[in-house]
């Protein structure tokens, strides 16, 4: 994932994370055992209390990968476990923690902040001199630091008083400063399948002593199913969802079906963030699939965004942005039927207007693609910046006075209706720049009419331009209407 700072440093399968306290076969004495958990919800119940009991997250855990070689013995660094909601990034760095012969600070950066850091150092560094061990640092949300903040625990990390386990749920490459991420290398975790929700919910609902399984209530296959869809890949919501929809069972059944878990789970908002990651994602995947010509992805992302609270207007606005872009002039009425949907939807509003818009992106979908013209204004740019000072040729320049006309400007200017064709024989670039092309039609849609009519008017325009320039007839060429044309200045 590109996220315009350059690659984000993730851990690779190989990579040797030998920088660190050796492991002990057991924790630390004065870190409570992950057994002792059979209180509070459910979701903190059934925390897992060692490397095989966690679900998912394969491409970390199994056998060889980093996070197992740690977990499993080997040693100890500072890394940042990047992931969605409830696909166990505490229950990482817990377990990290408890296989570390480290003390372990944990705390959140969403309500404890510099200070904080500064007391939990000045304790580390006093454990150190005094006793040896280092310290574990749980910083999670630690995305709500800002860079300069984060910079507090760069030389405790780089000399070793702290071991910093960051949890985040943003992109490192935004959120993390530099020097931090080439310290503390970045594992990124996914969200759980359906299959990995699937068994969490059944060993929450088998397991007598963490889990509902002392209540004897069953779990029907439709409610089975609904919650692990539901839930996103979020084992904390998934359980959270089942603990509910288990204490809405009427009395004297025993079944949980498809209906206390529709209730438990009330509105499923979708996984979306307007001003994170998930917004630049969700935005290229819909820009991808209109480019694509793919209206079945198109409405999809669309549906996505729009559920997930985005603001229509910039939605609009971006469909705009595509019917010039990726559609141009394969299809020039496709800009007309964008802005038309943004004007639609600026009359009509949710969620009539919504349907505007829908329908201006299966337009752009479903439209001829080219972006010839996208391409040609980045060249005109480009060759407008190195040749700025060209001077404007004598022919085509306006001529509103008689003492402009006197000194050539305008002279010998050939008002196109009057040609032959509707094309005289004359240039219109910089003597520099004639051989310059930078529009080149494809043969996509209407775009394809373009290119055969430009053909026909370069080849009258050259055809013009050699009689003229032959020995037969001179190099002055034919006078024409001096002056300025119609609707010019003058």
């Amino acid at each position: 994932m590109d996220g315009g700072k350059g690659a984000i440093p993730l851990v690779s399968d190989d990579l040797d994370l030998f920088e660190g306290s050796r492991l002990p076969p057991g924790g630390p004495p004065d870190v409570p055992p992950s057994a002792d958990r059979t209180g509070g919800p459910l979701a903190a119940r059934m925390r897992p209390t060692n490397a095989d009991e966690i679900r998912g997250q394969e491409h970390l855990l199994g056998p060889g990968k980093p996070l197992r070689r740690m977990l499993d013995g080997g040693t100890l660094s500072s890394c940042i476990l990047w992931g969605p909601p409830g696909s166990g990034k505490t229950t990482l760095a817990r377990l990290l923690a408890e296989r570390g012969d480290a003390a372990f600070v944990s705390f959140s950066a969403v309500t404890e902040g510099v200070a904080r850091v500064r007391e939990v150092i000045a304790e580390a560094k006093s454990r150190l001199g005094a006793t040896g061990r280092r310290t574990i640092l749980f910083c999670d949300e630690i995305h709500r630091f800002n860079k300069g903040q984060q910079d507090a625990f760069l030389p405790h990390v780089e000399d070793g008083t702290i071991i910093l386990i960051g949890a985040t749920t943003e992109n490192p490459s935004f959120e993390v400063n530099r020097p931090l991420l080439s310290r503390a290398p970045v594992f990124l975790l996914e969200p759980l399948s359906e299959e990995d929700l699937g068994r969490i919910i059944d060993e929450a609902m088998s397991d007598p002593v963490r889990g509902l399984g002392g209540l004897g209530l069953s779990l029907h296959d439709d409610a089975r199913a609904l919650l692990a869809r539901a839930a996103d890949g979020d084992a904390r919501r998934a359980l959270g969802a089942l603990e509910v929809a288990a204490a809405g069972v009427a009395d004297g059944e025993q079944t949980i079906n498809r209906e206390e878990v529709e209730a438990a789970l009330q509105h499923r908002f979708a996984l979306y963030d307007k001003s994170g990651e998930e917004h630049f994602n969700l935005i290229s995947a819909l820009h991808k699939s209109v480019r694509g010509s793919d209206p079945q992805g198109t409405l999809y992302w669309l549906a996505r965004m729009i559920r997930g609270g985005e603001d229509p207007m910039y939605l609009a606005r971006r469909l705009v942005r595509m019917a010039v872009e990726d559609v141009g002039m394969a299809d020039p009425a496709a800009l007309r039927v964008t802005v038309d949907a943004w004007q639609a939807y600026h009359f009509l509003g949710s969620p009539e207007g919504d349907l505007a818009l829908a329908e201006a992106a299966v337009y752009l979908a479903t439209a001829p693609k080219s972006n010839r013209v996208y391409e040609a204004w980045k060249r005109a740019l480009h060759v407008a910046e190195e040749s700025g000072s060209e001077r404007v040729p004598m022919h085509i320049r306006n001529a509103p006075t008689q003492e402009m006309k006197e000194w050539g400007y305008g002279a010998e200017y050939r008002y196109d209706p009057d040609e032959p064709g509707g094309v005289a024989a004359q240039r219109y670039l910089p003597e520099s720049l004639q051989e310059t092309r930078f529009y080149d039609p494809s043969t996509s849609g209407f775009e394809k009419e373009v290119g055969e009519r430009l053909k026909r008017w370069e080849s009258r325009r050259g055809e013009g331009l050699r009689t003229e320039e032959s020995p037969a007839q001179g190099s002055e060429g034919t006078e024409g209407k001096g002056g300025h044309e119609p609707g010019e200045m003058g």
